[in-house]
């Protein structure tokens, strides 16, 4: 079985988007193409072994944490100004270089918080509401056609970001064993999908 390699979909990417820290539509581009190639390299060796697809493997919680930090660390590398956050579970993801001691802050203003959902629309849980630039990137995993060896690798749909404050939010609901949760509200996600970066 062939492993297939996607590309970036030139045509998807917009470039009349309003992008901060000096960002550029490439970046984003680069980036999703790193994923795109490094999620190829990894099945052709696993389905050469007769192993199941990466896709195939990670649970969606999973992939969606590995996606996130791998998209993190590529816009880092192919960014003009953003660096990775050195603080552990710091916030925002990327920030600007140079701005705070050792690139690593607990909570910072400046730079960009990552994140990833299978959710079409860019709608995500957050860990709270913040004012902050939010890059969502929504994704599709072809989990379900049979044979497997017939399923379509991982894909990026959207990307949005958009500067986002904490009155665009909505509190979510916990239960007792429950993590606190935010999520933007209806208000908010349009304000987030209007400055779109990549659709198709």
């Amino acid at each position: 079985m062939a492993v297939t390699r996607y590309t970036v979909v030139e045509s998807g990417l917009n470039k009349k988007s309003k992008l901060p820290y000096e960002l550029r539509i490439e970046d984003f581009a680069l980036a999703m193409q790193d994923i795109y190639d490094f999620f190829f390299d990894v099945n052709s060796n696993l389905v050469d072994k007769g192993l199941d697809r990466l896709d195939d493997m990670l649970r969606p919680a999973i992939m969606s944490g590995v996606l996130s930090d791998m998209l993190t660390a590529s816009l880092a590398k192919h960014s003009r100004t953003l660096v990775e956050n050195r603080y552990f579970n710091g916030h925002p993801d990327l920030i600007v270089q140079g701005k705070y001691s050792k690139n690593s802050v607990k909570a910072g203003e400046h730079g960009v918080e990552i994140k990833t959902t299978r959710k079409a629309g860019g709608a995500v849980d957050t860990h709270g509401a913040r004012d902050q630039w939010m890059c969502v990137f929504v994704y599709k995993v072809d989990n379900d056609t049979e044979p497997a060896s017939d399923r379509q690798p991982l894909q990026f749909t959207e990307v949005y970001l958009g500067k986002v404050t904490v009155a665009d939010f909505r509190k979510n609901p916990r239960g007792e064993l429950g993590t606190r949760t935010a999520t933007l509200h209806a208000q908010g996600i349009a304000k987030l999908r209007k400055n779109w970066i990549y659709r198709v």
